[in-house]
């Protein structure tokens, strides 16, 4: 019996090693296998290598593989990689915990991360927070995420934009009050959600497009 354990834990000692090799297609056949083959002894390594993982299909693979592992274990783990200085870290612990949709991880989504410095950890809490939130939070919620109309380029937009769409109709008081904000980028991105929200096949150019003609106008373009 002693030898079989140290086998297991020989084994197990290998597949961690793995996960940091040089190559990164090694790298993801390692984290295909932790999560083909669930282990809690694999979890803290899955957890410390997606806050350094340089490639983006590994970090998603990585992702998987702690999915595949009791929320019980995992989301404790992911909750304190929250409070990491690494954006990385934070980041990808946010996209883990949307992917384990485990409504006990909401408490942690805070106002700090929503509005976090970083645009791909702001990005990630977003889209974590619409996954998480409990029913009869969303207005509150979409009153937060109102604070962040108009930051960061296209792909940031529209991630907040979406975001916001998955609230429902909840969100329309929300973005008409917005759409009165003194700043016109927060005008325009308000009104190109709303715009989108209506007509989600227009698409997001079209709606931004036709928002900026709306800023332009001023009260009188929003009257269409």
């Amino acid at each position: 019996m002693p030898v079989t354990m140290s086998q297991e834990d020989s084994s197990t000692m290998r597949a961690l090693q793995v996960l940091e090799n040089s190559s990164s297609s090694v790298r993801l056949q390692a984290a295909l296998a932790v999560g083909t083959d669930p282990d809690p002894r694999y979890i803290d390594k899955l957890v410390e290598r997606c806050a350094v993982e340089p490639e983006f299909y590994v970090r998603e693979m990585l992702t998987w593989a702690l999915t595949r592992h009791p929320s019980a274990m995992t989301v404790p783990k992911l909750i304190d990689a929250l409070r990491s200085e690494r954006a990385q870290a934070r980041s990808q612990a946010l996209h883990t915990l949307s992917k384990i949709g485990s409504r006990r991880a909401w408490p942690a989504i805070t106002r700090a991360l929503l509005t976090d410095t970083d645009d791909e950890v702001a990005r990630s809490a977003w889209r974590a927070a619409v996954v998480l939130v409990p029913e009869g939070e969303e207005r509150e919620l979409a009153g937060v995420l109102a604070t962040q109309l108009g930051r960061g380029e296209r792909e940031t937009q529209l991630s907040l934009s979406r975001a916001l769409i998955a609230l429902g109709e909840v969100i329309m008081p929300t973005l008409r009050a917005a759409m009165t904000l003194a700043d016109p980028r927060a005008r325009q991105h308000a009104i190109a959600t709303e715009r989108l929200f209506r007509d989600p096949d227009a698409g997001f150019a079209f709606a931004v497009e036709e928002a900026k003609r709306i800023v332009a106008l001023g009260p009188a373009g929003q009257e269409g």
